[in-house]
């Protein structure tokens, strides 16, 4: 028999964003960041957790299986097993997926789950070129061939490729993410002007979020080497405006693109995790449980259009249930992009789509903005890709017990053309 699986804590760096150099933090410095005061508050010692998982994409080099690095320096034990998940945007979410099927499946009770990412840690690398050259110098066996090599040098092979902007380009398209962006907005007719609304008001929701103190049991204060306290999400623009992000210009298909710096999300360091337990670890160590993991669902289609993955994942976990979208009352869908969460709003209203694409009879419905990202999303507080799909399930548990809200579905589109979408219900 599946068991049932319980969210009992979680907890999360500030999100940091990028400033053009390596930041204070290593994924594994933040992850610990975070680890540290989630394991303290708790009733039972670090190491009788069954499990550790971490999402993690840009791994450095310094911190191979940075969930093993992470678990060690949480004072987990030797013996604690850890390793690490990537699936793009949605290693976050992966790892509690995993461990969720863990403990359902009964091959654990207690697991850690969770995401850490440093995208300003993403490296600049020699091109091809470059290393070709490296590699006929270093294995020149006589002086003749060495000087052979070295008159082969040429300025341009010091060049650096920069890492992110590759790893943020989809091999098989060769569109990087805010084209696949761009193509959403422009098959479902986003215009500019409702894409800068909507990255707007997710900035408000966020300053609004902020001033209110609603995440204040959710944020851990990271502490830097140099004493510098980071202690909430940094990127926050609460005075944006439709006007003003009107005037920035496309980032990614000028003249005429939509998608720009403003209402796109931000390149962000950041960590967090959730606690997962089985009822025998409730009663074992008197916990009280937040919600309830019901289901999950993973989905993939055209890598040109993976904005859309929210729609393709969350549709059957909605079908399998025998829900519709007014059922849920909240919603947490990564803001990756204006363009691309509007455009999977539009695809639900979409009769034409809603058939041919999701098997449906006719269009799903709407999902009322008030029930959407109700204290913003990526779009202010940054998208560290290893760490959103943990921060989205862990806010949305959050936001559920404040609102009295009972089910609430969390989503993200994945680079690669993926989606996963996780059902919670309040306990």
């Amino acid at each position: 028999m599946k068991r049932p699986v319980y969210i009992v804590d979680g907890s999360r760096t500030p999100f940091i964003k990028a400033r053009g150099r390596p930041g204070p933090f290593t994924p594994v410095d933040l992850a610990v960041a975070c680890g540290r005061p989630l394991l303290l508050r708790q009733p039972f010692a670090p190491d009788a957790f069954d499990l550790v998982i971490l999402g993690c994409v840009n791994v450095i080099a310094d911190e191979m299986n940075p969930a093993r690095v992470a678990a060690l320096r949480l004072g987990m034990g030797e013996a604690m097993t850890a390793f690490t998940v990537q699936i793009n945007c949605g290693s976050g979410m992966q790892s509690i997926d995993t461990g969720y099927r863990y403990i359902r499946d009964g091959g654990a009770d207690l697991i850690l789950a969770g995401g850490a990412e440093a995208l300003s840690h993403a490296p600049l690398v020699f091109s091809r070129g470059a290393v070709n050259w490296y590699a006929r110098l270093f294995g020149a066996r006589t002086i003749g061939a060495k000087l052979s090599a070295l008159l082969g040098f040429r300025p341009a092979l010091l060049k650096p490729v920069i890492g992110l902007e590759r790893g943020l380009t989809d091999p098989i398209t060769e569109l990087n993410m805010g084209q696949t962006a761009e193509l959403v907005g422009h098959l479902f007719h986003v215009t500019r002007r409702e894409a800068d609304e909507y990255a707007a008001e997710s900035q408000r929701r966020l300053a609004a979020a902020q001033r209110d103190g609603f995440f204040a049991g959710e944020i851990e204060p990271a502490f830097a080497r140099n004493g510098t306290v980071y202690d909430h999400d940094d990127g926050v623009r609460p005075d944006s405006s439709a006007e003003s992000l009107a005037k920035l210009k496309p980032a990614f298909e000028r003249p005429w693109g939509k998608v720009t710096a403003g209402n796109s999300s931000q390149i962000t360091d950041g960590a967090s995790w959730v606690i997962l337990a089985s009822e025998d670890a409730l009663m074992r160590h008197k916990l009280t449980p937040k919600a309830m993991i019901v289901d999950s669902e993973w989905s993939a289609l055209d890598p040109a259009v993976m904005g859309l993955g929210p729609v393709y994942c969350s549709t059957p976990l909605l079908r399998r249930h025998q829900l519709s979208l007014d059922d849920v009352e909240l919603w947490e869908l990564n803001e990756a992009f204006a363009a691309q969460v509007l455009g999977c709003l539009a695809a639900w209203q979409d009769d034409e789509f809603c058939r041919d694409a999701l098997g449906l009879p006719g269009a799903a419905g709407r999902i009322p903005r008030e029930r959407l990202n109700v204290d913003g999303g990526a779009i202010g507080v940054g998208h560290p890709v290893g760490a959103s799909g943990n921060r989205i399930v862990l806010h949305l548990v959050n936001a559920m017990k404040r609102l009295g809200k009972r089910r609430g579905i969390a989503s993200e589109c994945i680079g690669g053309g993926q989606g996963g979408a996780m059902l919670i219900e309040a306990v």
